[in-house]
Parts: structure tokens; sequence; C-alpha cells
């Protein structure tokens, strides 16, 4: 079996500093603000037009997916998809690093180098360490606008990272897949609530284990290395040899498992874009596994 080359998932703070000063933002090189925040807390746009890595542009999340679907956050056409990002002055031969200004050093940003890859583009990697770690290390940024030259963009699905309800609902009873759900323990669990959430109890879906994405980062905002990532797998007894889907609430969080077994050289684990939201609403209710509702969510 010939060793599958991966395309660096990481990009250093370092790394993209130099790339800045030494003038390769442009066609070949474009940055994305990926940042959200929940209603109420912090605005990412506006935080965006304080202050950002030079030259980058705000990657809107709720403008990039499919606003029709009743579920959170679910992936928008290709179409879509392609016309946005093309906007932001990307081609299919740009790098894109992408990162966010969550406090944990990173959280959007995972679900945004995904999107490029489940859409075909290979060349994408994360800030490790996040705009948190640009701002502690005094690297430069500004509140000017980026206005990026438009560029064309053909996005082609591979559904091969993707996956849909009925494809989990069959696995359950296949068991082809491994499930992974990235949420909180006790969201996992169904003791604590989910945040913000009209109509959706915790709990997760039958045969899932849980793994929580804060656990994939150091206390500094950084990735953990690919041996301490192969170790947690190992102690979860998912074995990155086997099929692997990643699930959370809306689909966001499930990519940093994606990004963790990439980073440990499993460059196809599936994310179940709906993940709770999706299943909550619409699967069997001896599907749906909850400490908090006698059993059942």
């Amino acid at each position: 079996m010939v060793q599958q080359v991966l395309y660096r998932a990481l990009v250093s703070t370092k790394w993209l500093a130099e790339s800045l000063r030494s003038g390769k933002l442009g066609p070949s090189l474009r940055v994305l603000d990926a940042s959200w925040y929940s209603p109420g807390t912090r605005e990412a746009r506006k935080e965006y037009r304080e202050r950002h890595v030079p030259g980058a542009s705000f990657f809107d999340i709720e403008e990039c997916r499919d606003t029709a679907s009743p579920y959170e956050m679910m992936l928008p056409s290709e179409e879509h998809f392609g016309d946005y990002v093309g906007r932001l002055g990307i081609s299919n031969d740009t790098h894109v690093v992408v990162y966010d200004g969550d406090n944990l050093g990173s959280f959007y940003a995972p679900r945004v180098w995904w999107m490029f890859r489940v859409f075909g583009h290979r060349t994408v990697s994360v800030l490790n360490g996040g705009f948190r770690n640009w701002l502690k290390e005094g690297h430069p940024v500004t509140s000017e606008p980026s206005h990026p030259e438009p560029a064309i963009f053909k996005a082609t699905l591979d559904r091969s990272l993707l996956k849909t309800y009925e494809q989990v609902l069959e696995n359950l009873e296949s068991r082809r897949f491994q499930l992974v759900d990235s949420r909180s323990q006790g969201r996992y669990s169904g003791t604590e609530p989910e945040p913000d959430a009209v109509g959706l109890d915790s709990g997760h879906i039958r045969g899932s284990v849980n793994m929580p994405f804060m656990d994939f980062l150091t206390a500094d905002g950084f990735e953990k290395s690919p041996e301490e990532l192969r170790a947690m797998f190992q102690g979860k007894k998912v074995d990155l040899s086997k099929p692997l889907i990643a699930t959370c609430r809306k689909g966001v969080t499930a990519c940093h498992i994606a990004l963790a077994a990439y980073l440990c050289g499993k460059p196809d684990v599936a994310v179940y874009d709906g993940s709770w939201s999706e299943w909550f609403r619409r699967a069997p209710p001896e599907t749906r596994v909850s400490q908090g509702k006698g059993g059942k969510a």
C-alpha cells in the first residue's frame, strides 16, 4: 500500500508571519478569519473589523451554509461554496490558511478547513494556536479591510468525507464505522443542557464514543502532538485503521476529530453534518441515549 502524502493541516504563527513579511499573500495564499461566537457573547465580524491578521478576509459561516435547512450549520451547495470563496479571492490553486479568535485557540477554524476539503480542496491549513497566539506573540494586526481580486473556485463535493442521517442510521445495524462525539462529557451523557438551544435535549447517538474536542488542544491553545493524539484515540479504543464518523451538535467541533485523526495520518474521517441537532429531531427514541431523561433523550 502506497503511503498517501498529506498536505500540512497546520501552519505555525511564525510561518504565516514570515509569509506575510515576504509578500506571499495574494492569489496563491489567502488567510481567512472564521470566528463565530454564540449570540450575546462576542461579535465576530465587529472584532474582525477592529483587528485581524493583515490581508485576512472574514469567512462568515452564517452566510456560507444551507440557510434553507431546519438544522444548524449544514453545508451549502457546491455552487454556493464556490461562489462564496471565489469572492474571497480563492481559486483551486490557492493555499488557504484559516484561523479564529476563540479563547481556546481554535474552535470554528477546523470546520472551515473541513469544508474546503469536503469540496475537493487539498491545500488548506489551520493556523496552529489561532489568533490568540498570533496576538500573544506580538505579530502584526490591522483594521484595514481586505479587498482580494475575485477568483474562480470550482467546488466538487467529496461524499466520502460526509455522512447523512440515513447513513448513520444504517450504521447502527452494520457497524461499519466507529462513531465519535466531540461534545463535552456532560452534553454527551445528557447531564448538562445544550447551550442556546430551544427544543433540543442533550444526549448522544447510541453506540457513539465521547472525545471532547477541547482535549485535543493544549492549555496554550495549540494542537497536541500526533503522539499525544494517537494515545487519546487508543485510550478510547478508537481504531484509526478503521472507518470513522465524527459527530457533535451541528457538525462544527466534529471537525476537530477529523483534524486530529488527519494529524495522525488518517485523512478519511467523515463528518455527520446534521449531527445531534438533526438526530434528536429525526431518529427513533431508542437510538438517543441520555442519563438525564431516564435513558432516552
